[in-house]
């Protein structure tokens, strides 16, 4: 269909059993390429294309926003990565 697609993904990326390695990354996709991303390990928005830049420059300007998606490794992704990992192990 004609139109446009736009969408944002959120994900908790590790591959230790201890979580140290644990990273949170937003992405925002238009019509299927990401234009932006917020890495926790970076700490910051990373412009990938000429749009993405200069979203990036605007909102790396709000540090509460920026502190805000940092915590979201410790408040989002390790009681989940937990819980998810227990009910494995609970299987096995």
């Amino acid at each position: 269909a004609d139109g446009y697609y736009e969408y944002m993904m959120s994900e908790c990326v590790y591959s230790t059993s201890d979580y140290s390695d644990m990273v949170f990354l937003r992405s925002y996709s238009f019509n299927k390429d990401v234009f932006i991303q917020f890495n926790s390990t970076v700490g910051k928005y990373v412009g990938l294309t000429e749009f993405g830049v200069m979203n990036a420059e605007r909102l790396n300007k709000d540090q509460a926003l920026l502190q805000g998606l940092k915590a979201q490794v410790d408040t989002v992704c390790r009681p989940n990565a937990q819980n998810s990992d227990s009910s494995v192990r609970d299987k096995a």
